[in-house]
């Protein structure tokens, strides 16, 4: 058999030229490029406006300003005050993996968008991740470190007000509503989720027989959540979900709905509460609807105003998923390493509930006669 032929120097040499010239396009691919992530990124939006502003349904805005909310739900303006609370957090880890089909490292605005959108839409990761140019794992890594980060640095916006705010709220639910001395609503709501085979049980399994994980709120007259609680599973009772809460824990202490005590018509005390469903227990601070047949119109009359109140709270819920509909959807697992055992228990009314909302059927009959009285005169 013949030997092979030895290649020419010419051919030699062309081939390194063109081996060299492979590696050098191979290098440049998946080269990033770097840039600071302390600065602001003001492209981000031209970018994203430019390739999905075109998406937008003819009903849709076409304004960029009112364009932005319908994507993110929020206006520039808190769009950039986020940035500002979380940018610490999002630069202080390496950004390992963070980059876009363009090979750039993601800046701090386009991940607060990424997240954002996610939680707004509640469309698929590869949804989001393609409006953006990025991949599904990318999104996925994002919004759990967005999450992380707005745990720690937002938790500040949620807090129990002073006593002169707290005079406020209990005027305007009294305007509205007719109860005195109310200091707020609370209500509950169900986020669905999958859980895997081997872990479902009956706990997680709420009377419409989906999975779900319980978030329960105390909100003020405005609609904005004052407390919060979640991470329950969504199968256990509306009354242990309320124990298990911090709220219940300082309400019974002493060291919350502790103000002002109002004075009644009939010289009865009437001290700081506030409303909830039928499904919540009778407590000295949190009052709810009669429940007994034949009700004397009085009590009829109290329970419409109890409803009124508690309308704030089934707004503020309604808003709540609306506004952000992940939450309306299926939601991701929990981590079942935060959850105790579940006790269950049953409802009970408490005797002083059931003296403080007899005082206030009072107080709001007295109130009616001496109307009547005066008008007749």
């Amino acid at each position: 058999m013949a030997p092979d032929k030895k290649p020419k120097k010419d051919d030699s040499k062309k081939f390194k030229k063109m081996k060299n010239k492979n590696k050098k396009k191979k290098s440049k691919r998946v080269s990033t490029v770097p840039i600071d992530n302390r600065a602001v990124d003001s492209e981000w939006w031209d970018v994203f406006w430019h390739k999905n502003s075109t998406t937008l349904g003819s009903n849709e805005p076409y304004d960029e300003e009112e364009g932005f909310k319908y994507f993110f739900r929020i206006s520039k303006k808190t769009f950039e005050y986020i940035c500002s609370l979380v940018r610490e957090d999002l630069i202080s880890r390496p950004p390992s993996g963070l980059i876009n089909i363009e090979g750039r490292l993601l800046s701090v605005e386009k991940q607060v968008a990424i997240a954002l959108r996610r939680l707004a839409s509640g469309e698929s990761q590869v949804s989001v991740g393609a409006s953006f140019g990025v991949g599904q794992s990318t999104v996925s890594q994002v919004t759990w470190r967005f999450i992380e980060a707005m745990e720690e640095r937002a938790k500040h916006h949620l807090k129990w007000p002073d006593s002169n705010k707290m005079d406020e709220i209990k005027s305007t639910f009294e305007s509205f509503s007719g109860l005195p001395n109310c200091c707020g609503a609370i209500d509950a709501t169900h986020v669905i989720m999958t859980l895997p085979a081997v872990e479902t049980s009956d706990d997680w399994c709420d009377q419409e027989n989906n999975y779900s994980m319980f978030v329960q709120g105390v909100v003020d007259n405005k609609t904005r959540f004052l407390d919060i609680v979640t991470g329950w599973p969504g199968g256990m009772p509306i009354s242990r979900l309320l124990k298990c809460s911090g709220f219940y824990k300082l309400c019974e202490s002493g060291e919350r709905l502790n103000g002002k005590v109002r004075m009644s018509s009939k010289e009865e005390e009437i001290r700081e509460y506030i409303v909830g469903g039928a499904s919540y227990p009778l407590l000295p601070w949190l009052i709810t609807p009669y429940e007994d047949n034949d009700l004397e119109i009085p009590m009829l009359e109290l329970n419409q105003m109890l409803e009124a109140a508690r309308a704030a709270a089934v707004k503020a819920f309604s808003q709540l998923k609306g506004g952000w509909r992940i939450l309306s959807k299926v939601m991701w697992r929990p981590d079942k390493r935060k959850l105790p055992s579940i006790i269950l228990s049953c409802k009970h009314v408490d005797p002083m509930g059931r003296t403080i909302r007899e005082n206030l059927t009072k107080h709001l009959q007295h109130c009616k006669e001496k109307a009547v009285c005066a008008h007749t005169v």
